[in-house]
């Protein structure tokens, strides 16, 4: 009998896994994972991976010997001996990285000491040639491989790397997911229950529900009418369908209809929403619990939710799902953008692990047009790529749709099959609830005046500091939201508007004879503008780019109870004349002048032509291919380090708001360490430079952890959120 070659041991039963057990249980995994074209290379990468683990200070690092041996290098070696093009590069990459990150390729003169991937492959290892004995590493047809990464490139050297750097991550994350299920399955880990869903079923409860709305008002026969229209497109083949309907057409539950026949009718696996902001995934999940109920098991994936905390969920379910969390292993997924994108676009194997499951899906983009512009380029790519090369489908939502075809053609793939389900906008002006009424310069107190004459008045301006001052000059019954205050103390506030407004519309029907006790006034930072059901007698919304005058317009006589209704476009006079350099709001101004109706589809279609051509320089710059033009030298590590959707030049402040915060917050002082997660919603968020001002101040600690909290709680008001002087020092 020959040698041993330990994989892994299990620490409960001593139990071993060898390396040839693992390589092929892991070869098979990476296979069945992978598209058709490229389940050759994931099983000869499966293969590889820790041949490694031969060398004889592996085996003895494993059986105890406290030694620090490297073994990832060796199959990125071998893969690169045995395949001397493209695929040979991609396999090196994959097991080079598959612990510590798709690292930076770096350059041919890269020395043995740089962690790049040229300079790991001149490192110097003990002989673990041995696999050849014990694994058969069979022939891939090396020219299909190519014929797959090349289609669609023609002669474009940047398609070409940004492609190769796609599949290189795709790859990469069959290989670190099969890896990290192998071992588990080995460790006796695997989660017995996964997360499942009727679509059937799920389908079903959705027709009951449409079925029951009545049709007698023009604007209920218009919803059906337009609805009626993205469903008898249904049977329609695409890669991309743009589904543009206007706030209060049933976009949510239209979309669900959708996304669940095209699952159904194309044998997808798994439908993936993915929404703008934290605060909207609140509202999707519950809109999408009390229709499914028990039919579908939904997966929420953001930073402000855990399973962990999750109430009214069995057992079962919590496990399931905190599994599924770290690979999408699950038939319907909610998530964030910044979740999705910035997953694609990382290294490391936390994240990167579910990309994989990104394939023969459906996936939702509500809110399309807030794809985050400086990225938009490497977005619609990866939808482009996760459409064409992984068979998947995506649904683009809004009611503001930028001209996507378009923009994918310039940007993207020129040929991804694109169709428009809502051809026939006639009915769109039913749903216009308001006109929008621009008013040129407004000072604090005459904004405040005319906004004081009205039932209930919604007031949005662009900057935290403006709405603070605001709140604070206002009079009467009034409230304040901004990411100054923790989340904790914005649901309170919601909650009490909420309240609010339900109140004035019980006791004064047409808001027009409002006592001045009962008036209110909510002054808010964009925030307010998506997924926020409000509504309001009159809005006030600062001058800015087209889109957020028409969401916040949204919150403006949402239920079409009165016939006249006004947002008022204002432009703010600030004590301190400032110059705008913020182009949106100067196109806007021009669309103001041209159209009577600046919310009508010329008018949103001009302004977004108008800002994407301006923009053309910055929507392309985080193209893998502005980084480098050879795919020996794609600086992955960099890149993700890089691609941060939210602005890294804010800092979360945590502050104490209940009990819960302070046991939190204790024990970071006590441990030294603490629940990120949980402490989300007792953050606050400050720029850099407020930052400063702070910790100058002496009021922030981080007690070691790098999680920041507020010392001083007189830095602190629970309606205006975080103050950069103490309480004492305001008159």
């Amino acid at each position: 009998m020959g040698k041993l070659y330990k994989a892994h041991i299990d620490e409960v039963t001593g139990g071993v896994q060898t390396v040839k057990e693992h390589s092929e249980n892991t070869a098979l995994f990476c296979e069945d994972f992978a598209v058709p074209e490229l389940k050759e290379v994931m099983y000869v990468m499966g293969l590889l991976h820790d041949i490694g683990k031969y060398q004889n200070g592996f085996q003895e690092r494993i059986n105890g010997k406290n030694i620090s041996i490297e073994h990832s290098i060796c199959g990125a070696i071998a893969a690169q001996d045995k395949y001397k093009n493209a695929v040979g590069l991609l396999m090196a990459y994959c097991i080079a990285g598959h612990h510590s990150g798709l690292p930076d390729g770096g350059s041919m003169g890269d020395t043995p000491d740089l962690p790049t991937l040229q300079g790991r492959l001149k490192r110097t290892t003990e002989d673990y040639s041995v696999y050849k004995q014990e694994l058969q590493i069979p022939q891939i047809a090396e020219q299909d491989f190519l014929q797959f990464l090349s289609s669609n490139c023609g002669k474009d050297i940047g398609m070409l790397v940004d492609k190769f750097a796609f599949l290189t991550r795709y790859c990469f994350s069959c290989l670190t997911d099969a890896d990290s299920l192998d071992t588990a399955c080995f460790c006796e880990k695997k989660q017995e229950h996964s997360l499942r869903a009727d679509f059937a079923a799920a389908l079903q409860r959705i027709e009951e529900k449409l079925s029951g709305f009545i049709c007698k008002t023009d604007l209920q026969k218009s919803r059906a009418y337009i609805q009626g229209q993205a469903f008898e497109k249904v049977n329609q083949t695409a890669d991309i369908y743009l589904m543009n309907m206007p706030t209060g057409s049933g976009k949510t539950l239209c979309s669900a209809k959708f996304a669940l026949e095209r699952a159904m009718k194309a044998g997808k696996k798994r439908v993936i929403y993915i929404i703008p902001y934290n605060s909207i995934i609140e509202q999707t999940a519950e809109v999408f619990e009390n229709l499914f109920g028990k039919d579908v098991e939904i997966l929420r994936h953001q930073s402000t939710f855990s399973y962990e905390d999750a109430e009214n969920v069995g057992e079962d379910y919590r496990e399931a799902a905190k599994s599924a969390v770290e690979n999408w292993s699950a038939p319907f997924i909610i998530t964030t953008a910044v979740q999705f994108f910035e997953s694609i676009h990382a290294n490391k194997r936390g994240k990167l692990r579910k990309l994989h499951n990104m394939a023969d899906s459906i996936l939702v983009f509500d809110e399309a047009h807030l794809m985050p512009q400086k990225y938009l380029q490497p977005c619609l790519q990866a939808i482009a790529f996760i459409t064409r090369y992984l068979r998947s489908e995506a649904l683009f939502l809004t009611a503001t749709m930028p001209d996507f075809e378009k923009l994918m053609k310039q940007y993207a793939l020129p040929d991804s099959k694109i169709s428009s389900l809502i051809t026939d906008t006639t009915l769109f002006s039913v749903f216009q609830k308001c006109r929008y009424v621009y008013v040129g310069k407004m000072g604090k107190e005459a904004l405040l005046d005319k906004a004081g004459q009205n039932g209930s008045n919604l007031i949005v301006v662009n900057t935290k500091k403006t709405a603070q001052q605001l709140y604070q000059a206002c009079r009467g019954k009034k409230y304040h939201l901004s990411t100054y205050m923790t989340a904790y103390d914005r649901k309170r506030i919601l909650d009490e508007i909420r309240e609010e407004l339900t109140g004035l519309d019980r006791d004064f029907s047409d808001l027009s004879q409002v006592p001045d006790e009962r008036r209110i006034t909510v002054i808010s930072t964009s925030l307010i503008e998506a997924g926020i059901d409000l509504d309001f007698y009159a809005v006030f919304r600062e001058l800015s780019g087209l889109d957020s005058i028409l969401q916040a317009g949204g919150r403006c006589n949402r239920e079409g109870k009165r016939k006249r209704a006004e947002v008022t476009i204002f432009e703010y006079e600030y004590d301190v004349p400032k110059v705008s350099a913020d182009e949106r709001g100067n196109i806007v101004k021009g669309l103001l002048e041209k159209y009577e109706d600046v919310s009508c589809a010329d008018s949103v279609k001009e302004y977004y032509d108008r800002l994407f051509f301006i923009k053309e320089k910055e929507i392309q710059q985080y193209a893998m291919h502005q980084r480098c033009m050879d795919i020996r030298s794609i600086p992955f590590r960099e890149y993700a380090e890089q691609f941060e959707i939210i602005d890294s030049r804010t800092v979360s402040i945590v502050v104490e708001r209940d009990e819960e915060s302070r046991k939190l917050i204790e024990g970071l002082k006590t441990v030294g360490a603490g629940n990120g997660r949980k402490l989300q919603k007792y953050a606050c968020s400050v720029t850099l430079r407020e930052f400063d001002d702070l910790l100058k101040q002496h009021v922030l600690e981080d007690y070691g952890t790098g999680i920041w909290c507020l010392t001083n709680p007189d830095y602190y008001d629970t309606e205006l959120g975080i103050l950069f002087e103490a309480k004492d020092y305001f008159l």
